[in-house]
């Protein structure tokens, strides 16, 4: 199995694991104990989905074909973010 698939089947365990600790405590029926030990696995999970999510974004290319006909990769920027990308340009 490739890291990439591990990493996947891991965000999905966590975030399936997260939104059943959620249903847990909007049920209501959970010791303050158990509630406060559910919160606090919450919010590992939610950081641990987080950066499985930073590190998907890093991975994404952004390609783009110019007027001239040339094709530009390019980092993937987050709408509204400044900087500069790195680039690599081939023809097509």
């Amino acid at each position: 199995m490739k890291q990439e698939e591990v990493t996947l089947s891991d965000f999905e365990k966590s975030l399936d694991e997260l939104e059943e600790l959620v249903r847990s405590l909007e049920q209501g029926e959970l010791s303050l104990e158990q509630s406060l030990a559910a919160f606090e696995k919450g919010v590992r999970l939610t950081r641990s989905c987080q950066q499985s999510l930073r590190s998907a974004e890093q991975r994404v290319q952004q390609v783009v074909v110019q007027d001239d006909g040339t094709i530009t990769e390019s980092a993937f920027a987050e709408s509204g973010a400044g900087g500069s990308t790195d680039s690599e340009e081939t023809t097509g």
